[in-house]
């Protein structure tokens, strides 16, 4: 899950698993597979950094997780 802004400046939490596209220019129109578009202010540069940081995060915990789980 990754949090941006929209347009209003109201704060929204988007699942980064479901972002399609990121349109971009002044401010960054996110389409979900859902068919869903959300107008936000962050740009596509650091919606892309957020997607990956969260991708990272899930994937450090799923490598705890495996490691945990062969010291028994």
């Amino acid at each position: 899950m990754i949090l941006l802004t929209k347009i209003d400046g109201e704060k929204i939490v988007i699942n980064a698993d479901e972002i399609e596209t990121v349109e971009i220019g002044h401010n960054s129109v996110v389409s979900l597979r859902s068919g869903r578009k959300y107008i936000v202010r962050e740009s596509y540069e650091v919606i892309t950094q957020l997607v990956i940081d969260f991708k990272k995060k899930c994937q450090l915990k799923l490598d705890s997780v495996e490691t945990s789980g062969k010291q028994a």
